[in-house]
């Protein structure tokens, strides 16, 4: 069964430095229909205006994965990292028992577009972590490439949740697939670009949740960037 999450039908949140938007409910959007899925709790596309972004704020037992879509993010956090993310990186923080960090765009020109995903943790509380991977483009170019894991197999980081996070950059007219656990669930976002999946076609923004299903198969319609999380 595949449903789509059409990119409109998302929460939005305009602050004039950060345009924000939220697949699942998140701050002041409330949607009792699209809570979450499965583990995967937040799923966030924003666009930070040059210079701006988070002060130091905390968290706590939740495992939080940002992906560079375009623009630069500077962190620093409580665990004494400090680093820029770039396009073809992925960021992982573990909130764990609790973790303060600040988020900016590192750009004083340039607008920083990027998913930040939350995964509920198997377990609570323990030691936060960070963790910082390229994901080099060879390996996302046309096919998905591993970007984070429960085991850390490959050069994929390590996650405290039974979740994959797959990543891909699909040029036009190419076509793709992934094998899929039917006994698992699966999410698809498109950030950018469009894609068809079986009989449907995503655009940028645009969400579908996979469950049942034994993979999924993508044609490109135009150049885009995907991200798809396997699920218990």
């Amino acid at each position: 069964m595949i449903t789509l999450r059409p990119s409109h039908e998302r929460g939005h949140a305009e602050h004039g430095w950060l345009d924000a938007y939220h697949t699942f409910s998140f701050a002041d959007y409330h949607d009792p229909a699209h809570m979450h899925f499965g583990d995967l709790r937040v799923l966030n596309q924003d666009r930070v205006a040059p210079g701006m972004g988070f002060p130091p704020h905390g968290h706590r037992d939740m495992e939080i994965v940002t992906w560079v879509l375009s623009g630069a993010l500077q962190h620093k956090d409580s665990m004494g990292n400090g680093s820029i993310i770039r396009p073809g990186e992925a960021q992982f923080m573990s909130a764990a028992s609790g973790v303060q960090h600040s988020e900016f765009n590192a750009s004083k020109s340039e607008t920083l577009h990027l998913l930040q995903m939350w995964v509920i943790p198997s377990e609570r509380g323990g030691t936060p972590r960070y963790d910082q991977r390229t994901v080099v483009e060879a390996a996302r170019r046309d096919r998905f490439a591993l970007a984070v894991s429960p085991d850390g197999a490959g050069e994929s980081m390590r996650i405290g949740a039974d979740a994959r996070l797959w990543v891909a950059d699909l040029a036009s007219g190419a076509r793709t697939a992934l094998d899929l656990d039917p006994q698992r669930r699966a999410w698809l976002h498109v950030a950018t670009g469009r894609v068809r999946l079986g009989a449907l076609e995503l655009g940028p923004g645009d969400g579908a949740g996979l469950i049942g299903e034994s993979a999924v198969e993508l044609e490109g319609l135009e150049q885009a960037q995907l991200v798809l999380w396997d699920l218990a």
